[in-house]
């Protein structure tokens, strides 16, 4: 590497006996020996490549020996996958044959070599916890999609999902394993047995007496299910957890590692000796500081160690076990990792004096094995190994050429880096020290949600309060460790987000479970650099108003891929609004982006968007160190996108935004991710990059660096992509901790009341509650880890931000008029399930009223939710169903439902006038259910939280809204009386669609229960099918919230029904006697079929029972009959009477009198208990008795003198339609005729004659001449 000419003009420099001293102090024989001066040969530049050469062959001689094939082993040195025809079912192999992922039911894959006697050891690196089989089988085990390895004669497997050992038959063996784990497989031959390890803890013998003799060879093997990915070490890397005794299937590169340690060492004693040419002696230097400062001989020597040093580490063997073994032996002297600038120093050589090609592949090969040891560490109690590697990756990323090139070609092309962000979570809590960190386990004793904290504070024992009291000590502890761990991982995403180079093109594939700690970490450096360029520049915003400005979703320099926008699919929105962008945005669509007209044109496009984005990914099967398999079930364009704005942020934050020049048209086209240029982003002079289009409503101050702003939507795009769902599944466990409090209680308390003398009821109990606490100290620890690393009060102020982020983007974006459409619709869903998480996830630990500004952003999402929940400008069905019900789930929540009480009024009266829309027109079960909550707690009997008949049943989570306390507001019950009673067209309206509604629903459930009864009835033994139990449940609760609505309209605004002066009150009240009188007479008919029914008791159908209906009923008649005027009950006295379906006995049935013909037949069983609202005592007060009482007695009256008075009426006069009435009305032109109740509902929806279809244009009053 250096020549000798070189040599000997530098050797001047240093005298030569200087010189000689100090080569032979660095480069000393194998022994460590130096030669007497007088003895050893004189040693200068010209002859030192041979002396080295000399010393590196030494102890060389026995290489032969070991390089001949080993004893008891077949197949290539190399040992890979067999991808050619060792394996069944689809798989997908890594490039280096190492990784592989299961992609079909159940695929089997075995290796390239067998052993056939000796000691035999490879491992597995789990990616994925689940359904795998693990071990070792012959050529002749032939497996399908059902059978894998263990389940043939000749094949042994262990699977720690299920926890078990196989060989044809299943045992139980080991400990469940998860991702992050290392199964050792060891085979001895010469026994015949065969053990697995986990993380290097001995599982035990598995089997024994395994098939030996000639012709039988054991392959290591693998079966796994769909999705399921591990990667294996057959000794290409050094094994993890070496066992004594058993050698690795593939030889370690043995001389090749000798050569490395020696000039390693000969690299040591170059940092250690100094020359001091002044004193002309060698002397001893602190390694610590070293700096190469530009000795000539120094350098040349370091050259020729080079030389043979290069190479060797280009092998991902020796980087692991020799490079990475160094340059963590310098960080483990502690302090921070500045401290140690000899990594800097030595990367600065390994550039200095290795070839291109040669740092490239070396530097890879060390972060891959950091990324490797990181993810399979275990975690013991002070989290020192994952602090170890995570230390030592800062200290490699701190070097800026060498971050340079990491971040433009490994650290997203090829290493899922996103890993380095992950703190696993211990599924084996001994195994990770927590015992020792929280020695004390509590558990809360709440099992319903309903009780207020305070109440459980007080009934809390001493005991309890010091076990708690401990209990979060040790948290606070385990808190303290793991938050060194997020701090070295915000400080590698820092270095990364810095950089001043820009990255090349990436799309990381990674679990989303890696996303949520991402997550975190990400927000935790975007906010620092967002508030550092605040500290610069400081008109612009800091990062607590942060928010993404709407022209990133219409410029087209953020590319959305496939992401669905409010407004529709982009094309669309690009011709419809053209006009729009270029008056408020000056902006122009590039007419090659218009050329799709017709419907197949839009798919090609959608089709070649897709695959140019599909283009950008790197392949399944990318080279990854086989350590990581990639799987491709997340390789959907929209989730390459979301991970790979890192590498895009990774633009100079340095550049200070210039203003717009003059305002002029810009064309743009939609660039994807490579075709952009820094310019792109941060913009030049006259161009704002990113922030391009500016729209008249959004302010002309400077918001922060534009790459964090994109930075910034990445974050929104991955909690809607990953996040969520991930908070949402570790919840588990902390329900997993209630179930299991439940149980130990319940078994406590069968425990004190068990008789003395059943001695093996009491053992039987008292082994389950040693099970019950032995699984509930194994669970809070656990919890504990989760509420640390997933739910502690810093995460819950993260995902608070992202809330006020979302919020704040929505209203920016809401004020561009037209322009709103543009925004992806995954802002509106982050919003709501960010707030969904702070509510229902975060609860248990931290509360959401402790966060800052907690009611205004309440109130302002509130504001979003009542405005854009009928907002035109949003098409998509299933974000407008997202909206309406985050707004039912709203307003069962009296903090909540407050919120929404202080938006503007003008936003209130807005939000009731589209709740009261007609309900023919959209989805109208979700309006209906805010509306009756809004009204739940001032009906008639409503005010319980569960019915009545349910309260002896399992409790269901207390937490759902459905199962709030009622608390009704009455401000927005005042604003739907005012719109009623004022809009004339409105209540008609909607009361016609609510009746509508009403009766389908009714019908629709009577239909079914009498398909239910005949199924019931039949004598072969059958089933209901449980979807149409529950099609059924839902048509009667439908029914009932239709009929509180109607409740809630009559209490409100009465008028509507009684004040005859209005077009159509008569009719609304005739349609509404017709349907009350209905229901009740199909609920109330003595042992009819809704009673047969509700005695079945079916499971599914548990809400439908008298109860609900019957007091919605009655909530109705008593409002419409007692608790209005004179001339009003006269009216609806009137309807209902002349209603032909009217009967007296279904509202005696109300108060439990039973009807004279029941009395006089045969005596009724005495077990038979009628229906009574007496019985109701807890739920109806005593003052509705009375005017339930008395509405009873008024109707009684009545109807007997409507008896008396009724002239008989001949069927030639009745009405034609209904047979109910008398002809009372004459259609023009056609002169047919009918009863006014019947022409009046039909012209409500149709305006064509019954009986000739001739269009009417006038009703007439018709009265029989009195000739006739």
């Amino acid at each position: 590497m250096t020549s000798r000419g070189a040599g000997t003009a530098f050797s001047r420099i240093v005298n030569s006996r200087l010189l000689n001293d100090y080569l032979h102090r660095v480069f000393t024989s194998a022994d460590g020996n130096q030669p007497a001066a007088a003895y050893r040969k004189n040693l200068t530049f010209q002859n030192l490549q041979e002396h080295l050469e000399r010393l590196l062959s030494e102890e060389n001689g026995s290489e032969d020996s070991r390089d001949q094939v080993a004893e008891g082993r077949l197949g290539p040195s190399t040992v890979v996958l067999d991808h050619t025809s060792g394996f069944e079912g689809l798989l997908l192999v890594d490039d280096d044959l190492l990784g592989v992922i299961g992609h079909s039911n159940f695929g089997s894959i075995r290796a390239t070599t067998c052993v056939y006697k000796g000691k035999w050891i490879y491992e597995v690196l789990i990616s994925s916890q689940g359904l795998m089989q693990i071990g070792w089988c012959t050529l002749n085990c032939r497996f399908n999609q059902e059978e894998g390895v263990g389940d043939t004669p000749d094949s042994y497997a262990y699977d720690g999902n299920r926890v078990r050992k196989w060989n044809v038959t299943t045992t139980n063996y080991g400990k469940s394993w998860a991702a992050g784990d290392i199964v050792s497989c060891l085979i001895d031959l010469d026994e015949g047995t065969i053990a697995f390890c986990l993380n290097g803890i001995s599982l035990g013998t598995a089997f024994d007496n395994i098939t030996r003799g000639a012709g039988m060879a054991y392959f290591p093997a693998i079966s796994l299910s769909f999705k399921e990915s591990v990667a294996f070490n057959f000794g290409s890397r050094p094994l993890r957890y070496p066992v004594e005794g058993y050698r690795p299937l593939q030889d370690p590169p043995v001389a090749d590692l000798v050569k490395a340690r020696k000039l390693l060492g000969y690299l040591k004693n170059v940092i250690h000796i100094g020359i001091d040419v002044t004193e002309g002696k060698l002397v001893e230097k602190d390694t610590s500081m070293w700096q190469l400062q530009g000795e000539p001989t120094v350098l040349i020597t370091l050259a020729h160690i080079f030389n043979y040093f290069s190479p060797l580490m280009c092998k991902v063997y020796l980087v692991e076990d020799v490079l990475m073994t160094f340059l963590l032996s310098i960080l483990e002297r502690g302090g921070a990792v500045e401290a140690h600038p000899l990594i800097q120093q030595l990367l600065n050589l390994m550039w200095l004096l290795m070839e291109e090609y040669e740092v490239h592949e070396c530097l890879k090969q060390l972060l891959m094995s950091l990324l490797r040891a990181y993810r399979f560490s275990p975690i013991i109690p002070d989290l020192g190994l994952q602090i170890h590697y995570l230390r030592l990756t800062i200290a490699v990323l701190k070097h800026e050429k060498s971050r340079k090139y990491l971040l433009s070609n490994v650290l997203f092309d090829v290493l899922r880096s996103v890993v380095f962000f992950y703190i696993k979570s211990p599924l084996r809590v001994e195994e990770a020290g927590l015992q020792e960190l929280i020695p004390t386990t509590w558990w809360p004793n709440r099992f319903t949600k309903e009780g207020k904290e305070s109440k459980e504070v007080k009934e809390e024992s001493a005991e309890e309060r010091l076990r708690r009291r401990a209990y979060e000590r040790g948290c606070q502890r385990l808190k303290k460790r793991i938050e060194v761990v997020e701090g070295l991982q915000v400080q590698i995403l820092k270095l990364l987000l810095n950089n001043k180079d820009r990255g090349g093109n990436l799309a990381v594939l990674c679990p989303p479970e890696y996303m949520v700690c991402f997550l975190h970490r990400l927000i935790a450096a975007l906010r620092y650099f967002w508030d550092g360029h605040k500290a610069k520049t400081p008109a612009s915003l800091s990062s607590e108003g942060a928010y993404v400005p709407p022209q990133l979703f219409y410029n087209g320099k953020v590319d959305y891929f496939d992401l669905q926008r409010l407004g529709g699919l982009l094309s669309h929105l690009k011709k419809t609004l053209k006009d729009d962008l270029a008056a408020k945005a000056n902006i122009l669509i590039d007419p090659a982006e218009l050329q799709a007209v017709t419907m197949d044109d839009l798919d090609e496009d959608e089709e070649s968007a897709t695959s140019a984005a599909q283009s950008q990914r790197p392949s399944a099967a990318l080279a990854i160190g086989g350590a990581l398999a990639r799987p491709a079930w997340l390789s959907s364009p929209t989730l390459g996108r979301a991970n790979r704005f890192l590498s895009t942020a990774a633009v100079s934050l340095m550049n200070p935004r210039r203003p717009l020049g003059t305002l002029e048209k810009i064309k743009v086209l939609t660039l994807r991710t490579e075709q952009r240029t820094r310019e792109d982003i941060e913009g030049t002079h006259g161009n704002e990059g990113l922030l391009l289009g500016r729209p008249p409503e959004e302010p002309d101050q400077p918001i922060t660096e534009n790459s964090l702003l994109e930075v910034l939507d990445g974050i929104v795009m991955m909690y809607n992509l990953s996040v969520h769902q991930q908070l949402g599944k570790m919840v588990g466990v902390s329900d997993d901790v209630n179930e299991y409090a439940m149980a130990l209680k319940d078994t406590e308390e069968k425990i004190s009341r068990c008789p003395k003398r059943r001695r093996d009821i009491h053992e039987e109990l008292l082994k389950s509650q040693k099970v019950f606490s032995e699984k509930l100290n194994h669970l809070s620890r656990r919890l504990a880890w989760i509420n640390v690393t997933i739910y502690s009060k810093e995460k819950m102020q993260d995902i608070y931000w992202l809330l006020r982020v979302c919020i704040c983007t929505i209203e920016h974006g809401d004020r561009t008029g037209s322009l709103f459409a543009f925004m992806p619709e995954f802002y509106l869903s982050v919003a709501m399930n960010s707030y969904s998480a702070l509510k229902n996830y975060f609860s248990p630990v931290n509360s959401m009223e402790e966060l800052p500004g907690y009611e205004e952003t309440l109130m302002r999402l509130a504001a979003i939710l009542a405005k854009h929940f009928a907002d035109s400008r949003i098409v998509g069905t299933d974000i407008r169903d997202s909206l309406m019900q985050a707004l039912a789930s709203y307003v069962c929540y009296p903090h909540s439902l407050r919120a929404v009480e202080r938006i503007p009024e003008e936003q209130r009266i807005s939000m009731m006038k589209n709740l009261l829309a007609p309900y023919e027109q959209r989805p109208w079960a979700q309006t209906n259910w805010i509306l009756v909550r809004l009204w739940r707690g001032c009906g008639f009997g409503y005010r319980y939280t569960r019915l009545p008949h349910l309260l002896k049943t399992k409790p269901e989570d207390a937490s759902l809204p459905s199962l709030q306390k009622p608390c009704p507001s009455t401000l927005l019950q005042r604003h739907m009386a005012h719109l009623l009673r004022s809009d004339r067209d409105l209540a008609p309206s909607f009361l016609n669609s609510v009746l509508n509604q009403l009766n389908w629903a009714f019908s629709e459930f009577i239909g079914m229960i009498q398909e239910i009864q005949q199924a019931a009835e039949r004598l072969e033994r059958n089933f209901v099918d449980s979807r149409q139990l529950k099609v059924c449940a839902t048509c009667f609760d439908l029914s009932v919230s239709l009929l509180r609505v109607l409740e809630m309209t009559v209490t409100l605004a009465p008028e509507i029904f009684l004040d005859w002066n209005r077009p159509s009150s008569e009719l609304l009240l005739r349609r509404l006697a017709q349907l009350l009188n209905q229901v009740l007479n199909r609920v109330t008919a003595e042992r009819n079929l809704f009673d047969r029914v509700v005695n079945l008791r079916l499971p599914g159908l548990e809400s439908v029972d008298h109860y609900p209906i019957l007091v919605a009923v009655t909530g109705i008649l008593v409002r419409l009959l007692v608790d209005t005027d004179v001339q009003g009950t006269e009216r609806a006295t009137t309807v209902l009477l002349a209603d032909p379906c009217f009967q007296l006995r279904s509202i005696q049935y109300l108060l439990g009198h039973a009807e004279p013909s029941a009395l006089a037949a045969a005596a009724p069983p005495t077990d038979k208990r009628h229906f009574s609202l007496h019985t109701y005592t807890e739920y109806i007060s005593t003052e509705e008795l009375a005017k339930v009482e008395k509405m009873l007695n008024h109707l009684s009256e009545e109807s007997k003198q409507a008896a008396a008075t009724t002239l008989p009426t001949s069927e030639e006069d009745l009405c034609p339609i209904c047979y109910a009435h008398p002809i009372s009305a004459i259609f023009r032109p056609c002169s047919h005729k009918s009863c006014k109740a019947c022409i009046n509902q039909h012209l409500m929806n149709n305006k064509d004659c019954f009986f000739c279809k001739a269009t009417i244009t006038g009703v007439d009053d018709f009265t029989k001449p009195a000739s006739s």
